[in-house]
């Protein structure tokens, strides 16, 4: 270890790294400001230019405890202080996470090059299909994962929650319904939010519950095992999700409204954080939350 301002105390574990710590001539660094610079998260952006991309790149500029070091897309628009590469396999710089916001065809590439790094992967895209998903789980055997339905930690801190009430309220026979609601641009529905409500509460219930989309051709009252998943699309919602129970004479309704896609950053940069130095494992947003 070689120091240049021979009266800083460096923290142990600097002192016992092979690093080499460069304090600039007439820039003094305070103990504390050295240890935050040594346990910094540093993180590969993949898909920085994109709408989230940008909002965390943004977000972490702020965060003394992390930093983006690269980032990973087709195109640079010259805004970001960071290198930009266009192909995860090209990069070259030494990280401790790699968060994706981008799109499910680099999914091979993301994943060959975090094994071979042994750099743990925050995957914040949707749309796998079966095949992508399982070579997740086959990845997660080797490299630490986290993959969540959504990155928010409100959203995962309901999940937890809803499932307490559901083993209070479903067998006192009230009825379970989940309505979310998106802006007009959305294609997918019900969003994989609302299912992993449903799964949620399914879980808590040993799977008793068979989902209902769409109650325009049933002709039918409602069945006890029922759990109905209703999509809104306008506007330009980011995101609204209600579970609800309700029995005779009264009705609980669990609510997260996401008031801009700045919550799904938060968690996605606290997936980050919480996921350094952890060497493999299959991860989720309940695992974040039980950290703190």
């Amino acid at each position: 270890m070689e120091c240049l301002h021979s009266n800083l105390v460096l923290p142990a574990n600097v002192r016992n790294s092979q690093s080499v710590f460069l304090i600039v001539t007439g820039k003094k660094f305070s103990q504390n400001t050295l240890e935050r610079m040594y346990d910094m998260t540093r993180i590969i952006m993949s898909g920085c230019n994109g709408a989230m991309g940008k909002m965390i790149t943004d977000l972490v500029a702020k965060d003394e405890e992390a930093q983006i070091v690269a980032g990973i897309d087709i195109a640079d628009d010259g805004r970001n202080d960071y290198p930009i590469f266009s192909s995860i396999l090209d990069c070259d710089v030494e990280a401790d996470a790699l968060i994706d916001f981008s799109t499910t065809k680099i999914l091979d590439d993301l994943l060959s090059y975090c094994e071979e790094k042994g750099l743990p992967a925050v995957l914040c895209t949707t749309g796998y299909d079966e095949d992508q998903l399982e070579k997740i789980e086959g990845a997660a055997e080797k490299i630490a994962v986290l993959k969540a339905a959504n990155m928010s930690l409100g959203v995962n801190t309901l999940l937890h929650l809803i499932q307490k009430a559901a083993k209070v309220f479903a067998p006192e026979g009230f009825d379970i319904e989940i309505v979310e609601k998106h802006h007009n641009q959305k294609l997918d529905a019900p969003s994989g939010t609302a299912l992993a409500l449903a799964d949620s509460v399914n879980e808590a219930m040993d799977g008793q519950y068979e989902y209902i989309y769409d109650r325009s051709q049933r002709r039918e009252k409602r069945g006890k095992k029922e759990l109905g998943i209703s999509s809104v699309r306008g506007g330009t919602i980011v995101g609204e999700h209600d579970v609800i129970f309700a029995g005779e004479d009264e009705v609980i309704t669990f609510s997260h409204t996401a008031y801009s896609k700045a919550v799904f950053a938060k968690g996605a940069v606290a997936a980050a954080k919480f996921l350094k130095g952890k060497k493999n494992g299959r991860f989720d947003m309940a695992d974040v939350i039980a950290a703190k």
